[in-house]
């Protein structure tokens, strides 16, 4: 299956007919990971907080696996500067939040930031909610094949800086596995890869990805780079 509507009703369905035989450890992982293997963020009992989706996008690149990324402009008022997963806030059209709502969100976001074609993206599986405090967001993260690869770019550059791939190969390879530490106090997993520092909610996601679905390569976690209060 190649779209990723469904064609009796129209609306943005899962399916992992027809994927990869790489892909099958992150559709597992999907189906088995529970909240806390992901973020000590979950959501607010009280159910506080915008809905929002960020789209996982593997494909098929010139090296292998690869991820879509993008860097958020610098002169965004938050998270400016960021390398970080297409995404953003649910709209009302998305539909209902607690079913195919952040799975059309992600998609329509991933189209309008990147310029991607989003009948060539295969939705396969969906990650647990989790909170970003310091927006109040509540993520719902979306897993993607790029079954039919199309052109990407920053659509607006006034929101996206750029819009780049990333080899799995080079998420593993430890030589680029590092340590963040923020003036906050936040510390956590990153990434030196493509002439960026992934960090943050993104590098946490990607970490967790590669850890539970067998990836993962041992890496000095004691080398550490700071970070600003610009980030």
């Amino acid at each position: 299956m190649a779209r990723v509507t469904d064609p009796r009703g129209g609306r943005v369905r899962l399916s992992t007919e027809g994927l990869p035989a790489w892909l099958d450890p992150v559709a597992r992982v999907a189906q088995t990971i529970a909240p806390g293997d992901l973020s000590r963020f979950l959501p607010p009992a009280d159910g506080a907080g915008r809905q929002a989706a960020v789209l996982i996008l593997f494909g098929d690149g010139e090296r292998g696996p690869e991820l879509l990324l993008m860097e958020r402009s610098a002169a965004l008022r938050s998270h400016a500067g960021q390398p970080a997963f297409p995404g953003g806030t649910l709209d009302p059209e998305d539909g209902d939040p607690l079913t195919d709502g952040p799975l059309a969100a992600a998609l329509r976001e991933a189209e309008e930031e990147t310029g991607l074609d989003p009948d060539g993206v295969q939705l396969f599986g969906v990650l647990p909610k989790l909170y970003i405090p310091v927006s109040g967001f509540v993520v719902t993260p979306v897993l993607g094949w790029w079954r039919i690869p199309s052109p990407v770019g920053a659509v607006d550059p006034n929101e996206t800086a750029r819009v780049f791939t990333v080899p799995v190969v080079d998420l593993t390879d430890p030589d680029n596995r590092t340590t963040t530490f923020h003036p906050s106090g936040h510390r956590g997993p990153a990434f030196l890869v493509e002439s960026a520092v992934v960090w943050g909610f993104t590098a946490g996601i990607i970490d967790r990805l590669l850890h539970y679905a067998g990836w993962e390569r041992p890496w000095d976690r004691d080398k550490q780079v700071p970070l600003d209060w610009r980030s």
